[in-house]
């Protein structure tokens, strides 16, 4: 994994357009108007694609349901240019709109250099995406465009089209904010009613997983409906511009193996969809198999990766899998296993739940996890690798992100155990982190690019 492929597209339309639906602070809305916004203009037609900026693992699988297209990341720290514009290209393939929804505040990002701290208005600066701002005008009037002034005017890079209203209270609450923001010249593109909110269902890393949702379509038809009675659709269109690059304008990552056995299921999903592209690219075949369901790494696979996910919340069952567990074991005695954070701690001693129980996993890393000691760990992180395997050669700098509240038992690894040496965004050490021991390695932090 030293080096990265060249993606190669599929035939069709690159969107000569895009749009970016952002906010100035998390828990604005801007999920629940992003959705609505891809759900109703597929209904109408139109060939939209969704994208999310940062390191996020679910709201990706949500705009693929909403659009029935694939949603990708797109990270300004953790990718390079040429990854960037791979990734991006991938995104709006074949699409005409491409909707990027934000994380976070529209500035929220790590201190670096212009273009590359992460936060959502790199990459609409980068592709000359018009800004949408989710504005949460709960608790204020006029004063609210205080706030749509500010964003404007902090960055020259951008351009603010407009802002949808969120959680209005009634027609004379939108009358107030709405003259506030005449006075400042900045265009209303809808008003959601507090009222009609839709509040999709959300644990400890975020919202349920799209793909256990129950009535998933139907909710997001109500978001569509939403959409419709709630906001202009045609001047949401008519505001879209910059460019979406090509596909073959840059480079996704290789594969660890040319037939991939994927863990996927309810305790296994979080795998960036740009590094499948990137495996699948490079002519590599990924073929899933389901721990919870009690199956075995595929034997004919030359690899086997873990993704993150909740194996907490179903830690019972996977100790129970016997099948899985042999079958991994006799894997990993001769190709190459890697885990990412769940798969992380599955391929430990043992993990404890939040009740407190612990459950033995594989064994095959020398590490014992904990839920119930909760902990948040979060942010980039900058790996130097130790030794080599599934993700590269030692030296091979990575870089990833990490998000979990669980907390490793065991004493941190040595240098002859270690997986990389890791430092935080800005440069700052945190030591070793994760584990290797013959050809299985794993970590809490996701892979999201090389350096």
């Amino acid at each position: 994994m030293d080096a990265f492929v060249t993606a190669s597209p599929a035939p069709g339309l690159f969107p000569a357009r895009g749009l970016l639906v952002a906010a100035a602070r998390s828990g604005s809305g801007k999920t629940t108007v992003a959705l609505a916004l891809l759900r109703a203009l597929r209904r109408r037609g139109l060939a939209v694609a969704g994208a999310k900026c940062g390191p996020d693992y679910i709201d990706p699988a949500f705009h693929a349901a909403a659009t029935g297209r694939p949603s990708y990341n797109l990270d300004s720290f953790a990718m390079d240019g040429a990854l960037l514009d791979a990734v991006a290209g991938r995104a709006g393939e074949a699409a005409e709109l491409l909707v990027a929804e934000g994380s976070m505040g529209l500035f929220d990002g790590v201190v670096a250099e212009e273009g590359r701290s992460g936060a959502n208005a790199d990459i609409a600066a980068r592709y000359g995406w018009p800004v949408v701002l989710v504005l949460d005008v709960s608790g204020a009037a006029q004063s609210a465009a205080a706030t749509a002034l500010g964003v404007r005017a902090y960055d020259p890079r951008l351009t603010l089209a407009g802002v949808i209203l969120n959680k209005v209270a009634s027609p004379r609450h939108r009358r107030l904010v709405e003259a506030g923001l005449a006075r400042i010249g900045v265009a209303v593109l809808g008003a959601v009613p507090r009222e009609a909110a839709l509040i999709l269902p959300e644990r400890h890393l975020g919202l349920i997983q799209a793909g256990e949702t129950e009535d998933l379509d139907a909710r997001l038809d109500r978001l569509a409906d939403l959409a419709e009675a709630s906001i202009d659709l045609d001047a949401v269109v008519a505001v879209a511009g910059g460019r979406v690059p090509s596909a073959e304008a840059g480079r996704l990552p290789p594969p660890p193996g040319q037939c991939l056995a994927v863990a996927r299921d309810a305790a296994f999903s979080f795998v960036y969809p740009h590094l499948e592209a990137g495996w699948r690219a490079a002519g590599a075949e990924i073929v899933p198999f389901s721990p919870l369901a009690d199956e075995a790494p595929p034997a004919g696979c030359d690899a086997c990766w873990l993704p993150g996910g909740y194996p907490e919340l179903h830690a019972g069952r996977i100790a129970a899998a016997s099948r899985f567990l042999e079958g991994l074991r006799a894997f990993a005695a001769s190709r190459p296993v890697h885990g990412e954070c769940g798969g992380y701690m599955v391929l430990g001693e043992s993990l404890e739940d939040a009740e407190g129980t612990t459950h033995r996993m594989a064994g095959l890393l020398p590490v014992a996890t904990s839920y119930a000691r909760r902990r948040l760990h979060l942010g980039y992180r900058i790996a130097t690798l130790l030794g080599e395997g599934s993700l590269g050669t030692a030296g091979q700098s990575l870089v990833g992100h990490e998000f979990h509240y669980a907390s490793e038992l065991t004493p941190p690894p040595g240098p002859d155990e270690a997986l990389a040496e890791v430092t935080d965004a800005e440069g700052r050490p945190l030591g070793p982190a994760g584990h290797r021991r013959g050809r299985v390695s794993g970590s809490f932090f996701h892979l999201v690019g090389l350096r």
